[in-house]
């Protein structure tokens, strides 16, 4: 009697548990917590602090150089008169503008591409495919470099972003077909293809789901690469670096020699805010990737 109680209590119990298993599983786990803590401060606090100054961060002779670090100036000044907070402000505020702007152009075009050549097939793939394999073929940094020594540095901000979207999406797509190819062979898609269901309908519907956790996780890579693409190519003066972006302002600090002269804030701000937000998008991405494996049962 005893063991056909236990019997009955099992199927019970093994849904209680699975139902807290699931929630476990939602739940964020600590990279993923602490990638966004660390992605909402900088977006946070470079989105709203630039309305409490009038200030424009990147014109010169606006303070006295070379002041040290105080509640007026909480980094200092510059030699060359900028307060060297509010350009860092700016300038993340403007690298994550850029990186959002990017990325969202880049998953857009990777998720529509890959997924209409996926589920599609026949000749619009090949089609596709043989435009998508050329401009992954396309090495885009020394395309910058290029156009950058050609304009002496006068690279447009926007014009920077334009080019990593042109020559950004296709490995997003390539990897997006992969996954469609297979999705579309599954029982589900038939049974949708013949309920009456469009091939627009299927794709977001159907298809898109299952590839949607990859897509988040290029969205924060894409993030990651337009901001160093920029900041690279700024460093090394090939940018328009009168506008504040992490790589300007180590461009100035650099070419107005920060180190010799003792103004370490100026230099060292900027790196380790870098260094701080490429973990926190690197913490996302990795967080959010364990997570969704978590939910499908993989770890």
């Amino acid at each position: 009697m005893k063991s056909n109680v236990t019997l009955k209590q099992n199927p019970a119990v093994t849904a209680k548990r699975k139902g807290q298993d699931d929630r476990r599983r939602l739940q964020l786990n600590l990279r993923l917590r602490l990638g966004i803590t660390i992605l909402a401060i900088f977006a946070i606090g470079s989105l709203t602090l630039p309305f409490f100054t009038e200030v424009n961060p990147s014109a010169q002779g606006t303070y006295f150089r070379n002041l040290a670090p105080s509640w007026d100036h909480l980094l200092g000044t510059n030699s060359q008169g900028q307060d060297i907070f509010w350009f860092l402000v700016f300038s993340v505020r403007n690298s994550l503008i850029l990186g959002v702007a990017v990325a969202i152009c880049v998953t857009i075009i990777a998720t529509l591409v890959g997924l209409s050549a996926g589920y599609i097939g026949g000749w619009f793939e090949r089609a596709v495919m043989l435009i998508t394999d050329s401009f992954i073929t396309i090495p885009v940094f020394p395309i910058l470099i290029v156009l950058g020594a050609l304009v002496r540095g006068q690279t447009s901000f926007w014009v920077v972003g334009l080019l990593l979207v042109i020559f950004g999406w296709a490995w997003g797509a390539r990897t997006v077909r992969s996954m469609a190819l297979s999705i579309r062979e599954r029982e589900f898609i038939n049974m949708a293809r013949f309920s009456g269901a469009g091939t627009m309908e299927i794709i977001l519907k159907e298809v898109f789901p299952y590839v949607y956790a990859y897509m988040v996780v290029g969205f924060i890579n894409t993030i990651l690469f337009a901001i160093n693409t920029e900041a690279a190519l700024a460093v090394i003066g090939l940018s328009k670096v009168e506008v504040p972006t992490l790589g300007s302002i180590i461009f100035w600090a650099l070419n107005y020699n920060a180190m010799f002269i003792g103004q370490y804030t100026w230099i060292v701000a900027p790196v380790v805010a870098t260094v701080l937000l490429f973990l926190g998008l690197f913490l996302t991405s990795t967080g959010y990737n364990e997570m969704f494996a978590a939910r499908r049962g993989h770890s």
